[in-house]
């Protein structure tokens, strides 16, 4: 019998058997946002994602379409058991499709730092139900002054605001030995940039994750196949351009992702797609066409 294989059933099966609410050092996860599951005391994650993503309007001329993708780098650092800090450092890059000439922009993106601590937490046989609140700040590194042979590009089309802005909210977690529900209220507060001030945004997010390998938690596996359904819900005020409110900006979107993990002891895969159930939006505002998310993650 492989010695890894007997290490990996034995650990699995002492965990169930004593408390069970984490099954391996790196748990399955939301896709599309974060959990309330902690990161261990003076250990790290490191979370790489890689997003894109197509957004379009059609109800007008001339007839816009906006293609982004972005690698997402996020380090987060257990203090305590409870209290964790983490720093976000995207990668963008941005085009915007038109009858006319094309316009583009890549480079690094703002950096966002933020805490989680939980506040609540009960830890029972074979499962646990955790809260824990967040709070951050966005801050302006990302270059907002790009231009192309035509001039200056759109605010929206810039790797960076130009604004410092705030986020904040809430994430409960419930994790059991054979599946995981969380779900996020998250607020967004933009401050201006560039003469324009993002509308605020409120989002309600869940996700559910089901083991579906291996089914028997005795058997003797290197990691642990999820299939994951995600949802989210966001309204989103209108956009403010020199004090003037935009007609063509702000609305609401409901988003659905299927999606798949694969996790490990230390490290988890993950890959998901995001598409629009339903958009009521203002005006001309771009319809959400699709984005995809595929991740990695890594404790150490």
């Amino acid at each position: 019998m492989n010695s890894g294989s007997s290490v990996l059933r034995s650990r699995a099966s002492f965990i169930a058997a004593l408390w069970g609410c984490v099954l391996i050092d790196a748990q399955a996860a939301p896709i599309t946002f974060n959990t309330a599951l902690p990161v261990a005391a003076e250990e790290f994650v490191f979370r790489l994602q890689i997003k894109t993503g197509e957004t379009k309007e059609e109800r007008g001329l001339p007839r816009r379409q906006v293609k982004a993708s972005a690698v997402v780098s996020v380090l987060g650092y257990g203090l305590t058991p409870d209290l964790t800090v983490f720093a976000v450092l995207p990668y963008v890059d941005k085009r915007l499709d038109l009858v006319g000439p094309n316009r583009k922009a890549s480079g690094l993106a703002d950096i966002s730092l933020f805490t989680r601590y939980t506040v609540y937490k009960n830890n029972m046989r074979g499962k646990t139900f955790r809260v824990a609140p967040f709070l951050g700040i966005k801050l302006p590194t990302g270059s907002d002054d790009e231009k192309d042979g035509i001039g200056k590009l759109p605010v929206g089309l810039q790797p960076g605001s130009g604004s410092e802005d705030l986020f904040g909210g809430v994430i409960l977690t419930y994790q059991t030995l054979a599946w995981q529900f969380d779900s996020e209220v998250r607020v967004d507060v933009f401050n201006e940039g560039n003469d324009v001030e993002k509308g605020n945004k409120i989002s309600f997010s869940v996700s559910f994750q089901y083991r579906v390998w291996p089914e028997d938690l005795q058997e003797e596996v290197s990691g642990f196949l999820y299939l994951v359904l995600e949802s989210e819900f966001s309204h989103q005020r209108k956009d403010r351009f020199s004090g003037v409110s935009n007609n063509d900006s702000g609305g609401n979107r409901w988003l659905i992702a299927p999606g798949i993990q694969y996790v490990t002891w230390r490290w988890v895969a993950e890959l998901s797609v995001q598409l629009p159930v339903n958009e009521r939006l203002n005006g001309k505002t771009l319809e959400t066409n699709y984005v995809i998310n595929g991740g990695f993650r890594w404790n150490f």
